[in-house]
């Protein structure tokens, strides 16, 4: 039983390492004909690590997943009653992702990825939390209600997502096309639904038809962005790094800025929603680079191998200024700093001063190691949540 537990642990913390640190950010929606202003920003989330996903329950209710004592449960937030928080699941053998309102009833659907790598979609109670799968089989990455019967989904075959249409009712699946993306969302005022088409390595926003399986293409996705989701006046909107832009594809408008966030803590956008009267709207916002620097260097100084290792992308690529190679790939970053750790007993790196552009993170910093004291630059740039490239100036 002991080997069991200690085996779960650590598979807890092998999944809460992979994950990106990222928060939920909520602001009033105003609409007016083809304008739309977002105001009152606030981070409902507000918690270490992953909080991811954001959907609503209702116009006034917020469900999303998020990190609480190493594992990811879903959480209900209530805008109106005090921001109150819910917790709404307590899976110890497993996590809860991507929770969505089930049409008539009051209940959630959401992704579980067990410890055993086991991922299904189940159906969860709000009151009792009781729960059960709904599409056995499947390894649904992500999915959409299109009533209370049919849900549209992505099902994750060899390396790529595949779009499939289940009917619960007759128990029956069918796939439409090969190699989407995560978005899926009802389209407002039609009976069809959006999803990111990704054939040939051009990426769409088509529409579905879930009863006929007829397919349109609606609109060129904004680059290689695929978070977005429908306003109830047509418009679409997508994350693009500190910006979100929108476009109205019935009126012939392509792809404009609509705002862009100054704020360090807003960084990468990805995973927005609209309620259906259009009145708010969430998203999904990577942690400010300064933050995930300063946990990097945090780890570095308190000598813990895999919290340091977990900062960084797993194509990490390392350089001596201004392009000499010295490394490349997590395993190889363990394999120049563990022992390091081990044999360095007074290791510690103080930070003189930083500079945050964009996604850059410059610091200098006074290091002392073996009884040596020296001085260097480490310039850190980040993608995804995680450190993708350090150049060093020592």
């Amino acid at each position: 039983m002991e080997k069991y537990l200690t085996l779960l642990s650590l598979m807890i913390a092998v999944t809460l390492y992979s994950q990106t640190d990222t928060e939920v950010y909520l602001f009033d929606l105003d609409i007016e004909g083809d304008k739309v202003e977002l105001s009152n920003p606030k981070n409902i989330s507000n918690n270490q690590g992953y909080d991811n996903q954001p959907s609503f329950f209702d116009k006034d209710k917020v469900l999303f997943a998020a990190t609480r004592e190493e594992q990811t449960d879903i959480l209900l937030f209530d805008i109106v009653n005090g921001s109150a928080k819910t917790w709404l699941t307590d899976t110890p053998t497993g996590g809860e992702y991507s929770p969505l309102k089930i049409p008539g009833k009051n209940a959630f659907s959401a992704i579980r990825l067990d410890l055993d790598g086991l991922q299904r979609l189940y159906e969860y109670d709000v009151k009792t939390g009781a729960s059960k799968v709904l599409l056995e089989g499947l390894k649904v990455g992500y999915h959409v209600w299109f009533n209370k019967h049919i849900i549209v989904c992505t099902v994750l075959k060899e390396n790529r997502m595949d779009l499939v249409v289940s009917n619960l009712k007759d128990n029956t699946n069918y796939t439409v096309q090969k190699n989407v993306g995560r978005s899926l969302h009802k389209i407002p005022d039609t009976e069809t639904i959006s999803y990111i088409s990704k054939e040939s390595g051009h990426w769409a926003i088509k529409s579905l038809d879930p009863i006929s399986g007829s397919t349109f293409k609606i609109i060129d996705t904004y680059g290689k962005t695929e978070d977005m989701c429908w306003l109830p006046n047509g418009s679409i909107l997508a994350g693009a790094g500190k910006a979100l832009v929108y476009a109205q594809p019935e009126n012939g408008l392509e792809w404009k800025q609509l705002t862009y966030f100054p704020h360090e803590e807003i960084h990468s956008i990805s995973r927005i929603v609209a309620n259906t009267d259009g009145t708010r709207l969430a998203f999904v916002s990577e942690i400010s680079p300064r933050t995930i620097v300063q946990k990097q260097l945090d780890a570095y100084n308190a000598k813990d191998i895999d919290r340091f290792l977990a900062t960084f992308s797993d194509d990490i690529e390392l350089f001596d200024y201004p392009s000499k190679s010295v490394g490349k790939g997590k395993a190889k970053m363990r394999e120049m700093y563990q022992g390091f750790f081990a044999k360095t007993p007074d290791l510690n790196c103080e930070l003189k001063n930083r500079i945050v552009l964009g996604n850059k993170v410059i610091d200098e910093e006074y290091i002392t190691a073996n009884g040596s004291n020296f001085s260097a630059v480490a310039i850190y740039e980040v993608k995804n949540g995680k450190i993708a490239k350090v150049t060093f100036i020592r």
